[in-house]
């Protein structure tokens, strides 16, 4: 643990665009370090992240040097803060350049945990539904009135919020296959200390981040740092678990959201003395994130929904299996190539309203499929693609579950499910309630 970080010289690499950089930035500079952010991405690339800590860069407290990294930068400085997105790290350079001068390397997410009290952490990862997991587990949390905290891959950092944590509270950590890479035994310098939280749940493990780990062997292996280090009286959850399952009061359509459901009702029972029967009607009001399966409008006979936040073929397939008549979608998938199988969303062609593939796996995507599927390239000419077709058949769903990265044509989900948003506004004055096409639960307004 780095416990004296005053007039140390650390070298944060990769500043990025979640926050988690800006953030980590910012609390070594609170400890009184001198902080070198180096990111090969340019000004312009970076620039809402670059805002956030242009004071610190005003006063003369972070130096830059964006557009490159140089390995003097990694070699002669006392810490590195490595950015997790970074791919195969033990084969980085500059990475490599720091582990051979002897400098430790370390991350925002260890930083953080190495000041925590891990009895009150629970992790989640997964390969799809951790954001919504962890989500629901802190809903819980607070409406039982409790303190708790939410972070980790949901973007940002909690560093900043050290002094507002107290002893009692709760911390709800998304962990991502890389955060969890980093926070394996010895990982980053000699003597690091292997890491799990007190209560860990692994919603599911398929193929994904191919591209990071090189194998699935390593991404499994990553994911399952979760339990790892886990100690006597800790708990590990995963869907074994749940052998009978009860329907829960969900405002989310599907079943993988009933699961998820169940998920985050056995983190907080087994987290805390919260009775069981108190605990399922307060999932009656978590209203879900942005971005995965958000109904966001109906228009003339069409409803319109953004699971931009989908990123794996499971995802996509979950998505469409969470509504009653297959038949009645029209998606539009593909993006930035992983390295994943994407046949599972090729093999949904056949029983969908329309296929609409877009991005680097687009043509891919649309070859595997067949005559079913049109490759629009980007989302733009795809909604009009759906939107020509769907008209003409009357009512029906258009999809946006990508099953891919956006990275390719989006700086992320979010701006890639904001598009299409924008694109279904374009089309007038819709009307924003909840289509009763979605199947697996009574479904209730959605905002």
């Amino acid at each position: 643990m780095f416990d004296d970080l005053d007039s140390r010289r650390i070298t944060v690499m990769g500043l990025g665009r979640f926050g988690g950089g800006a953030g980590v930035t910012r609390w070594l500079v609170a400890q009184g370090a001198k902080v070198l952010v180096t990111d090969r991405q340019s000004e312009a690339e970076i620039g809402p992240s670059l805002e956030s800590i242009q004071d610190l860069v005003e006063r003369g407290d972070v130096e830059l040097r964006l557009g490159e990294h140089r390995e003097d930068d990694f070699r002669e400085c006392d810490l590195v803060v490595a950015n997790p997105a970074v791919p195969k790290p033990w084969e980085n350079p500059f990475l490599l350049a720091a582990q051979y001068a002897g400098v430790p390397i370390t991350t925002e997410i260890r930083l953080l945990i190495e000041r925590l009290d891990r009895n009150h952490i629970i992790g989640v990862t997964g390969t799809a539904g951790k954001s919504t997991v962890s989500s629901m587990i802190h809903h819980l949390l607070t409406q039982s009135g409790l303190k708790a905290h939410l972070g980790g891959n949901l973007g940002g950092s909690l560093l900043g919020s050290l002094k507002m944590i107290g002893e009692d509270d709760w911390i709800v950590l998304e962990l991502s296959s890389a955060m969890l890479h980093w926070l394996g035994k010895g990982v980053g310098y000699e003597g690091a200390k292997g890491f799990s939280p007190h209560v860990g749940v692994l919603t599911n493990l398929v193929p994904n981040h191919l591209d990071w780990h090189g194998s699935f062997e390593h991404y499994e292996q990553s994911k399952r740092n979760i339990f790892r280090y886990q100690q006597d009286g800790d708990h590990r959850i995963t869907a074994d678990l749940f052998h009978q399952r009860r329907k829960l009061p969900l405002k989310l359509p599907g079943k993988h959201n009933q699961l998820n459901g169940q998920f985050a009702m056995a983190a907080v029972l087994r987290a805390t003395d919260i009775l069981p029967q108190d605990t399922a009607p307060l999932l009656a009001s978590f209203e879900g994130l942005p971005h995965r399966l958000q109904l966001i409008a109906e228009h003339e006979g069409i409803a319109f929904y953004n699971d931009s936040k989908s990123t794996t073929p499971k995802a996509t397939v979950l998505a469409v299996e969470s509504f009653k008549k297959p038949s009645k979608i029209h998606l539009i998938a593909g993006g930035y190539d992983k390295g994943v199988d994407l046949s599972p969303i090729a093999a949904l062609s056949t029983r969908i309203g329309g296929l609409y593939t877009i991005g680097a796996t687009g043509s891919t995507l649309a070859a595997q499929a067949g005559s079913p599927a049109v490759y629009s390239e980007t989302l733009d000419q795809a909604f009009a693609a759906a939107l020509e077709r769907m008209t003409s058949g009357g009512e029906g769903i258009l999809l946006l579950s990508p099953g891919c990265a956006s990275w390719d044509q989006f700086d992320n989900f979010e701006q890639r499910g904001d598009r299409f948003a924008a694109l279904t506004q374009q089309l007038g004055r819709p009307t924003f309630s909840h289509s009763q096409e979605c199947g697996n639960v009574n479904p209730a307004p959605h905002p």
